[in-house]
């Protein structure tokens, strides 16, 4: 397949009422989070303001019956972030969807559907 020809690409958003609970940018924050121990750091490392940033965490801390992310304030050493062990689960539960749900594009019938899109215009 080409970069032009019609493909389908599927997402998974676990939403809490009107509130994206889960979805592909939270959980790379949460990845993200993991990896560097800071939730600033993490936001930085994809390119999200401090702000976004801030507010996508107390999102999910929000929208789950435990957070997904703790935290801790500066002192010597300076503060950081952790997952949960519920974030732990959440983040690998939703991997694990989201891998479900790009075996399920690859099947045939996906390609049907990619290939009734029309083609590309130049």
């Amino acid at each position: 397949m080409t970069a032009d020809a019609p493909h389908l690409k599927l997402k998974a958003q676990l939403l809490c009422g009107d509130t994206i609970a889960m979805g592909p940018g939270k959980a790379d924050l949460l990845e993200a989070v993991r990896a560097t121990g800071s939730i600033s750091a993490a936001g930085r490392a994809l390119g999200f303001s401090y702000r976004r940033t801030w507010l996508l965490v107390d999102t999910m801390n929000r929208a789950w019956r435990e957070p997904l992310v703790a935290t801790a304030h500066g002192g010597v050493k300076g503060g950081g972030a952790v997952l949960t062990p519920l974030g732990e689960s959440v983040l690998g539960q939703y991997r694990a969807l989201e891998a479900a749900i790009a075996k399920a594009a690859a099947k045939p019938a996906a390609a049907l559907l990619a290939g009734m899109l029309p083609a590309p215009r130049a």
